[in-house]
């Protein structure tokens, strides 16, 4: 609902604070409305930013994820002080580890209580500190004329008006400031800034670099995910094979210098490790995509070439050259001179990009390559989805081996911070970013059972998205990992809900089918014609792990 002409100007920080977030380019707003947050839903009611209510903050948060990794713009999400707070934690913990711009706008109680441990509703000793320790930044608004500072420090982060990693930023309104009024101080709106881009010494230094180089190797990582037409014309010049780390699956779908495997895969670190360059994009070379098997050994990397937004994150690994920019930017530039980029002789690169890929599909195992072959399946019957998944076992294999048709397309909680629960709400997040894209969502039957309410919301908002359910009837990854290491198996199988009658509850279609890819296809096919969400629920048996005996 739009603003009355006679009601222009804000009157209290609540409304002005929202007339700033839709100045600065929000449309969404993720969020459950509660007595400390009631100032900030005067604003909201009269502005015209779309409000998605979840079931739980926690949903709020990973929805605002989902949403930032589809659009490209920070999500953002309204939770009151206290427990609304910290149950949005986890989910910027996720967005910080996975460099996804978001905003938590929290309420807090009136100032003069602060830090007094006098009990009031929904009290924490210090929420502001709490906060800190998880967020990029977090902004105090003390008083109304504070406000527009605040916000250009928490979206400094988060709209690309920083020469940073983007990530998680935290406001909080308190009580008595929400309400009383604004403050016209009459700063300007937020605008794009000129950042700096690499510097000529650090163009001339990687040019020639990459010149002398015979057998270039490139590591894309999800800093190089909207770079796919650049990432390729680079590739092809060079010659180079193109690994990817999870969140840059899909930026070479179905090239040859494609190799859509993770680097913990020992053919695609012996890959690595005959390379005389190693040029690393947007990609902070984390355990999770390099040693997933935690062996503590990262790949060798001759010649390792980083580019990176984290000034921090380049003095963490030695590199021989590190260029802190935007990766589009040193596209931007090394694209402008290609021509004065000589090219390896030679096929190397197709030819070792083949060999790795044929050895990399061997080495994950018949187990996990029926579980890719169900995510092609998937990816053939519904061209350009988003996939967007949890800590389940088809996730697992295609974090090891599955190319996306669709750049930054495929990701998951699995890696990063790995955060149970994630794959719903985030897929609802991605389907109000992208309402024509078609969304597809995996999660396992015990992460299902963390977040399933959130559906309710995908309901509401008549979202599109496939929620399938792979069902082996509890926490069999855990399981084996539990009795790989001669512990017994406690714990690990909780009894699963019934989900054909959960759909049933929630007013959406279900079907059951197994683990055989043109059965799921055909299900996915079916399920393309019907509005709104559905669960498709693929059962698999049991893992029933052998529990040692006492003597």
């Amino acid at each position: 609902m739009s603003r009355p002409a006679q009601d222009a100007a804000p009157h209290t920080v609540g409304e002005a604070l929202v007339e700033a977030l839709a100045t600065r380019g929000v449309r969404h707003v993720f969020g459950i409305p509660g007595v400390h947050t009631v100032e900030l839903y005067r604003g909201l009611a009269l502005s015209d930013l779309r409000h998605i209510t979840p079931r739980h903050e926690q949903g709020a948060g990973f929805m605002a994820d989902g949403y930032a990794r589809v659009s490209g713009r920070p999500g953002v999400a309204f939770v009151i002080t206290g427990p609304g707070l910290t149950n949005t934690l986890t989910p910027m913990a996720q967005a910080r580890a996975d460099s996804v711009p978001m905003l938590v706008i929290s309420g807090v109680n009136a100032s003069g209580s602060l830090g007094q441990g006098l009990g009031h509703l929904h009290e924490l000793p210090d929420q502001h500190a709490l906060a800190q320790l998880v967020a990029l930044r977090s902004e105090h608004v003390a008083a109304p004329e504070g406000l527009a500072r605040a916000l250009d420090q928490v979206f400094a982060p988060v709209d690309g008006s920083a020469l940073s990693r983007p990530g998680p930023t935290h406001l909080q309104v308190p009580l008595d400031v929400a309400g009383a009024a604004a403050v016209q101080t009459g700063q300007s709106s937020a605008t794009d800034v000129n950042r700096a881009g690499p510097s000529a010494a650090d163009l001339a230094a990687i040019k020639q670099r990459l010149s002398t180089a015979q057998r270039p190797v490139i590591l894309a990582g999800g800093g190089a995910r909207f770079c796919a037409d650049q990432l390729r014309q680079l590739a092809q010049h060079l010659g180079a094979p193109v690994i990817q780390t999870v969140n840059a699956r899909g930026v070479l779908f179905d090239h040859p210098l494609s190799v859509p495997a993770s680097p913990s895969l020992a053919s695609v670190r012996g890959l690595i490790e005959t390379a005389d360059l190693v040029l690393a994009l947007g990609t902070e070379l984390g355990p999770t995509d390099y040693d997933m098997y935690a062996t503590g050994v990262m790949p060798q990397m001759p010649g390792l070439i980083r580019v990176d937004l984290c000034a921090e994150q380049l003095a963490r690994h030695p590199a021989e050259l590190a260029i802190h920019a935007d990766v589009a930017d040193v596209f931007s530039a090394v694209l402008a001179d290609l021509p004065s980029v000589a090219s390896p002789s030679g096929d190397w690169g197709l030819t070792q990009a083949g060999l790795t890929r044929a050895a990399a599909w061997e080495e994950i195992g018949e187990g996990y390559r029926a579980q890719v072959e169900v995510l092609n399946a998937l990816r053939a019957a519904v061209p350009g989805a988003i996939i967007v998944g949890d800590s389940a076992q088809p996730i697992y294999a295609g974090n090891l081996y599955y190319d996306h048709d669709r750049p930054g397309g495929w990701f998951n909680a699995a890696t990063g911070y790995g955060a149970l629960g994630y794959g719903i709400p985030a897929a609802i997040g991605a389907a109000v970013a992208a309402p024509q894209t078609p969304v597809i969502c995996i999660v396992g039957d015990g992460g299902a059972q963390f977040s399933l309410p959130e559906i309710m919301t995908a309901v509401d908002e008549a979202l599109p998205i496939t929620f399938i359910v792979w069902n082996n009837h509890g926490y069999q990854e855990i399981a084996r990992s539990m009795q790989e290491v001669g512990v017994a198996v406690v714990g690990c199988d909780p009894t699963p809900p019934d989900f054909a009658a959960a759909a049933r509850s929630f007013g959406i279609l279900h079907r059951a089918v197994s683990a055989d890819p043109q059965e799921v296809a055909a299900a996915i096919k079916d399920r393309a014609a019907q509005a709104g969400p559905s669960i498709i629920e693929i059962i698999t048996p049991k893992y029933v792990p052998t529990q040692a005996t006492k003597d």
